[in-house]
Order: C-alpha cells, then structure tokens, then sequence
C-alpha cells in the first residue's frame, strides 16, 4: 500500500541543468578535463542547444583539449553569442593560433555580433603577434568608436600593439590610452620593447616610471633583467641594487631572474649567493641554476647540482633535463647525453615536447649519424616547429640537403608553420644545392606569410640569391628590407668576392653606410680582401670594440706580405703594414682600453711570423742573390699566404734572371761510400731492371742453401743492394 501511494521522483530539466553548469563552472576553475563527461548527457536529455552550457563546455573544451576540439564544438553549436565568439577566438590567441583568431574576429563582426573589451584585447594581442599594424589600427578605431579607449584591458593590449608595431609613435606617449598609467601598464610596455629588443627605449620607459611615481614591482624588474646578457653585468648589478633600495620581496621568481641574470654574465660564484639568500628553492629555481652551470661549460656543477636536486626531493621536470641534455650538447658527449636519455626514459618523459626536442638536438650534435636523432624525433607526441626545425638543421648539418628539403616539406604537409630559424636553415640548404628553383618558390612563401619582416630570413634570402649568381634579385631583397644589419651586406660583399667582383663588392660599403647601418665589426671590409679599402673602413668606426681589432689584425696577417716588401719587387709593395698591425695591437689597450684576447695573440703571431719569413728571404737574397732555392721559398711563402700572384712574379723572374732549379737528388752511403742519384741522370731503366731481376733470383737461389748465419748476412747484402737500386730508380722517376 505504501509502496503504491509513495512520490515517484521526476526528472527535472532545469535541475539537471543546474547540476551540469555546476559541474562544467567548477572543472573550468580547476582546469579538469573529467568535466566533459556531461557533454553526452547533454545531448542525450536534449539540451544540446543550452547556449550557458555549451558556452561553459567551449570553455573547458578550449582548456583541456586544444583550439582544434574547441573550434569542432563551437562549429556546431546553433546559436552563438559574444561570450562564445570571444571563447574561441582568446583560446587561438592564447596557443598562438594568430592568424585563425583575426579569421575569427572577421567572421564575429560580419555575424552582426558586438565584440566586447575581452574579445578586443585578445584580436590586438593576435595584431601584435603577426605585426598586422593596419589590422590593429582599425581594431583601435572600433575601440574608440564603442567608447572603450579608457578600458585598462585594452589600454595595456594597445600599448602592446603600438610599442611593437610602429616605431614612430614615442613609447612614453602611449600612456595617453589610460588615464591613470598603474604599475601594470608601464611593465606592459616595458616588457613589449624588451620583446622586440627595444633595449634602450626600454630603459627610458623604466626611468619615466620613476619619475611619474610609479614603483617598480618583481615583475618589472623580471622583464628588465632579461635585458643584461645583452647589455651586461654592469647593467644587471645595478638593478640588482635597485631591487635592494626599492624593498621589493625577493621572492622565488625574482629570485630566479637574479640568478639567472647573473649566470648569463657568466658569474656562477654570484648566482648561488643569490640563490641561498633565502631557503625557499623550486625546481624552476634549481634548473636556472644548472642551465647557468651548462651555459658556462662547467659540466661537473651541472650534474652536482642535478644530484643535490634530487637529495633534497625536489623532483626534476622535463625542462630539468632538456637542460640536462643541452649540458652534453655542449661538450659533445654521446656517452653523457645516453645517460641522461635513460633517466628520460625512466620517468616517462621521452614523448614531452622540450624534453624530445632536446634530444634531437643532442644526437644531431654529438652522434655521427642521424638515427638516434630521427628516433628521438619519432618518439614525440606533437613536434612543433623547433622539433622540425632541429630535425631539418641537423640532417644539413651531416651533409644530407636533398633529406633536409624533404623533411621541410613534410613539416609543412603536417601543418606546422616554419618560423623565421627554419626559413634561413632551409635556404641556406638551397643554396648549398644550388636551386635557385626551390630559392624563388621559398622566397614566394616567405613573402605570402611576411615573414621576410624578419632580418634574418631576409639576410638568408640575400645570401641565398647572391650565393646562386642572381644579385639582381639580392639586392632587390635588401630593398624590400624593413631593417638592414651589417650581416645583410656582409654576405653580399662576400658572395660577390667569391665571384671574383671585387669592384662591385667594394661598393657595398657605400650603399651600407648610405643606409646609415653603422660597421661595427671588420668583416665587410676583409672579405673584399683589399687592406688598403680595409684600413679606410677601420679607420671610419669611432669607437672600435674587440671583433672589429681581431677583425683587423687577422686581415693584415693573411695578406702575409706584412713588412717592407723586398727591393726587386718594388712593384708589389705593401710596405709599412707590419708596422700599422703592431700599432694597431698595442693601441688597443693604451688606447680604446679593449684588453686583447687569445685570437688577437694569434693574430699577432701569424702576422709576426709571415713577417719574420718574409724578411729573412730578402736577407738571404741579399747575401747570394743567384741562389734559386730563396727565390722558390719566397714564392711558396706567397702561395702560402693566398698571394699566388705574387709567387708566379717571383718565379718568373728567376727565370729572367736565368737561374735554374737545382735538379732533385738523393743521396746513400753504403759502407762509407756515398752513391748520387740525380733526376736530370741518363740511366738505363732496361739495365736496372735486369740488374734487378738478377739480384732477386740469386737471393732465393742462395735462400735454399748455406748455414743460417751466411744465409743471414748475404741475405743482409743482398737487401742494401736492393735498395741501392730502388731508391736509385725512384730519384729518377
């Protein structure tokens, strides 16, 4: 009876419908991917057109599944509204995923949809990302139109924009977007021109800060310390100070930026004092400190510290042994690196995206085969463009281009985009290959996906076409240049000197310094291999740094005719530049105070000695000047030196002066008799042979009798007889 009269329970839509967002809210905060269990109930109780709940499941989708799962889902849903477009249009900017997201923003706006602030920034992030400047200038338009230029959202993503994409807009301007510019907004600022190596506008912001009352927190000196290993120790030990003086709290990641700032200064002993100011240590902390240890080529600290990781239970992750293994790719150790390789394994570690491409770089560098590094590379879940990237610089490395140029073109059937590294590693593989072909169609590519705004796929592109005879074309590339170095024309001039256009090469100085790119190394004027337009280069740069002295030093020592040329060969002077190099030396340090290194001894002593040898020929020559033998060894020496001119001048006139080589001979004392064979001798070779064919048959005759000891010493006579005639007939051969 009870059982007929009790309530039946009913399923409640909404109430199932409260669960599932409770559900799907809380594995959004945590970053759960158990939470899509709901997503088939969903469907199966009807409420697959829920817009709160599939907004909630794009979220987690984009989360825990990637942009491709998110971007499926979010395709198929019926009805769409702002939160849902700004879902998966910040999930692509957030992977890097760029040029989708601007799709995306596209497609939102022709929806008839309203973008909001969130979904603004995030278009002016992908803007910023892909230098899209236009782009993100009409993105800032639809800002002001909506009323939104004082949102701090989009004041900091507009800073961003600007301060990477227009160089023309002064970066302390760019306040202007926000009333009131709060600690956040300049360390955005900084932190965009540190990315875009805007080093010393950087530095402006930073003291424009100060004076406007702003503070400094961890975070900005996080950014700004990263600027020292390009500006150096001095730099880093004065913010370091500064950190000290603002009372900013030392903790684990500013920490860790000290130390790391110090490492890369190559201040190891610094570094640890830093590191144990305070007792708090993480593993990002303890890797820091064994990539310093790497970094510095002291392999034994690295491995130490490893251990003393461990001993005080602080577990290693993949970027521990990524750096572990670049530690043996630094010293070329196979045996170190398979060590590390096995604990790799060990942990299950091997198919991680750093750990993975760590490997592949240290079997590239350190195993004479590409096996292992092509397995390493198979054992990757997902490679990414340096996975790819290092696979295809490796296989060019060990000498394999035509697989090297496959391996591109697979990466790009996979989908993976090439960055700016793997475009200069694949036309530097053209050019070894000498296909212009696959250069034109590459270069079409890059300009397609404007990647040519970067230098250094635009100095590959220069390298490539002027390495492959087409200086047009190269010429053409540094036009179309947005910033030039002095690499771009570096590789030109020697491209065209290799081609035997000295002329033309020689010209590249003028073009470089009418684009105002300042010479500060050496190597533009010594590949045209003129001194003389060397010296007048040289002379040009202000204040000369230590490449651009080695650079000098090591041009006057290979053009070896480095002293006072000798008298008889007044026409192929060069006389004095023994002198200037010495010069040059010692007034590196008295003064420019730039301490000379190993090269610049180096330098000194190939110039010394290709001097020294010079000079004792013109002595030698002065004391018998029809001695033929010096005037061979003066002519060798330029050979030696890349002069062959000026030795096929030394030998002609030798021959002027009717001097002759002295025919080649040898010599052999047999039982105190010395036997002379000379190369000009008129012997017989009929004669020898028979001589010799008499002498081996009368050996094996004699062979087969007589006593051991007179077997034994006419065995010994019959030998130097032998050899008399052997050396003999090799003199004359």
């Amino acid at each position: 009876m009870l059982c007929k009269t009790a309530a039946t329970p009913t399923f409640s839509p909404c109430r199932f419908q409260e669960t599932c967002l409770r559900v799907l809210s809380f594995c959004n905060s945590n970053s759960l991917k158990e939470g899509v269990c709901v997503h088939s109930p969903i469907i199966k109780v009807g409420l697959k057109d829920d817009l709160y709940l599939n907004n909630n499941l794009l979220s987690l989708y984009a989360k825990c599944f990637g942009v491709r799962q998110a971007r499926h889902l979010f395709d198929e849903m019926p009805y769409k509204d702002v939160v849902s477009w700004t879902t998966v249009l910040s999930a692509h900017t957030r992977n890097k995923h760029h040029f989708e997201a601007l799709q995306l923003f596209d497609m939102m706006l022709g929806s008839g949809q309203y973008p909001n602030e969130f979904t603004l920034s995030s278009a002016l992030r992908s803007c910023s990302a892909l230098g899209e400047f236009e782009c993100g200038a009409q993105i800032h338009a639809s800002v002001v139109k909506l009323g939104l230029e004082q949102n701090p959202v989009l004041g900091t993503s507009l800073i961003d924009l600007y301060t990477k994409c227009d160089s023309t807009v002064e970066p302390y301007k760019l306040l202007a977007f926000m009333e009131d510019g709060d600690v956040v907004s300049w360390t955005t600022m900084i932190s965009s021109l540190v990315e875009t190596s805007k080093w010393n506008e950087a530095l402006q912001i930073y003291v424009k800060m100060i004076e406007a009352g702003v503070y400094p927190n961890e975070f900005t000196f996080v950014k700004l310390l990263g600027l020292s290993s390009f500006l150096g120790l001095g730099y880093g030990k004065l913010l370091h100070a500064q950190i000290i003086r603002f009372g900013v709290e030392l903790n684990l990641v500013l920490k860790t930026a000290i130390v790391d700032m110090y490492a890369k200064c190559r201040r190891m002993e610094d570094a640890i004092k830093v590191s144990n100011q305070t007792p708090e240590f993480d593993v990002c902390l303890w890797t820091t400190i064994i990539s310093g240890f790497t970094q510095n080529l002291q392999v034994k600290d690295a491995v130490n510290a490893f251990l003393d990781m461990e001993m005080y239970g602080i577990l290693p992750n993949n970027f521990t042994y990524a750096s572990l293994l670049n530690t043996s790719s630094s010293i070329l150790s196979l045996e170190l690196g398979k060590q590390f390789h096995s604990r790799v394994i060990f942990i299950g570690l091997e198919d991680d995206i750093y750990v993975g491409n760590a490997l592949v770089d240290m079997y590239m560098k350190c195993s004479h085969t590409t096996t292992d590094a092509l397995k390493a590379f198979r054992g990757i879940a997902l490679p990414n463009v340096i996975s790819w990237t290092s696979l295809i610089a490796g296989f060019a490395e060990h000498g394999f281009e035509e697989e090297s140029f496959q391996l591109f073109v697979e990466m790009q059937a996979a989908g993976v985009q090439p960055n700016s590294f793997t475009l200069s590693t694949i036309l530097g593989v053209c050019n070894k290959m000498n296909s212009l072909v696959q250069t034109m169609k590459l270069h079409g590519h890059i300009i397609k996906t404007k990647a040519d705004i970067d230098i250094a796929v635009g100095n590959a592109l220069v390298d490539a076409y002027a390495g492959g005879g087409m200086v047009d074309e190269a010429w053409s590339v540094i036009g179309m240049m947005n910033h030039r170095d002095p690499i771009t024309y570096t590789s030109l001039a020697t491209r065209l000197n290799q081609r035997g256009d000295h002329e033309t090469a020689l010209k590249v100085n003028t073009h470089m310094c009418n684009d105002e790119v300042k010479m500060d190394e050496f190597s533009l004027a010594t590949s045209v291999g003129n001194m003389h337009d060397a010296y007048k280069a040289f002379k040009d740069i202000d204040q000369p740094d230590a490449v651009s002295w080695n650079g000098l030093i090591s041009g006057l020592a290979s053009n070896g005719h480095v002293s006072h040329a000798l008298s008889a060969f007044d026409d192929m002077s060069h006389g004095g530049l023994l002198d200037m190099g010495l010069e040059y030396f010692y007034s590196m340090e008295n003064t420019y105070h730039i301490t000379p290194k190993l090269d610049h001894y180096v330098c000194l002593v190939d110039l010394l000695g290709r001097a020294l040898g010079e000079d004792m020929a013109r002595r030698c020559l002065e004391l018998d000047p029809s001695d033929p033998a010096i005037y061979l060894l003066l002519a060798n020496l330029y050979d030696n030196a890349g002069f062959s001119e000026f030795g096929e001048k030394t030998r002609r006139l030798m021959r002027e002066r009717g001097l002759r080589r002295t025919p080649g001979q040898c010599w052999m004392e047999v039982r105190s008799k010395i036997h002379v064979f000379s190369a000009r001798e008129k012997i017989d070779e009929d004669m020898i042979n028979e001589k010799l064919e008499f002498l081996i048959t009368e050996f094996k005759n004699r062979r087969l009798r007589g006593d051991a000891d007179k077997v034994s010493c006419e065995r010994e006579e019959l030998f130097v007889k032998l050899l008399e005639l052997s050396f003999g007939q090799i003199a004359l051969a």
